[in-house]
């Protein structure tokens, strides 16, 4: 993939909003352009993280394992959480601490393009270039708060609108 298409892909996501040419350019220049078939596991829930992921075509299912709830002999299963598409970015926590996976990242149809940053590259860019940091880290926090925001109001949805003694 060329570096200017990088560069697009880059532009459309919000993790690079407000990055100036020559930052985007920087940036471009870590990526490593993956392609993956429908199916194929991109990482697994609780293993380690190193990595930024950005959608450039396709997209990838987000699922958790879950276990069988209390009282029920089902089989485990995965539940899906989340479905992100071109321009959507996860693995974001893995440049604030390298602990383990929350979920499981699957690629959800055939030819699905991931632009994969490696964390010590953009953390040795953001030290080097500290306004590209600074504009970075602000921009994944805006999109964590996000997260937390909806994740907050999923859950509270769950438990104000569960039926009691179930």
């Amino acid at each position: 993939m060329a570096t200017t298409e990088v560069i697009n892909y880059l532009k459309q996501s919000d993790t690079f909003y407000k990055f100036t040419a020559t930052q985007l350019e920087l940036v471009a220049n870590l990526c490593q352009e993956v392609v993956l078939d429908k199916g194929e596991v991109i990482f697994r829930e609780n293993s380690g993280s190193k990595e930024l992921y950005i959608i450039a075509q396709g997209q990838v299912h987000i699922r958790i394992h879950s276990g069988p709830e209390a009282g029920e002999a089902k089989p485990e299963k995965d539940l899906l959480i989340a479905t992100l598409r071109r321009g959507q970015s996860f693995g974001e926590i893995a440049l604030v601490d390298e602990g383990l996976r929350s979920a499981t990242a699957i690629a959800g149809q055939k030819d699905t393009h991931l632009l994969v940053i490696a964390r010590d590259k953009l953390i040795m860019l953001c030290d080097t270039y500290p306004q590209l940091g600074y504009r970075l880290m602000y921009n994944l926090a805006a999109d964590l708060a996000t997260k937390i925001r909806n994740t907050d109001l999923r859950i509270r949805e769950q438990l104000l609108y569960k039926p009691i003694g179930k």
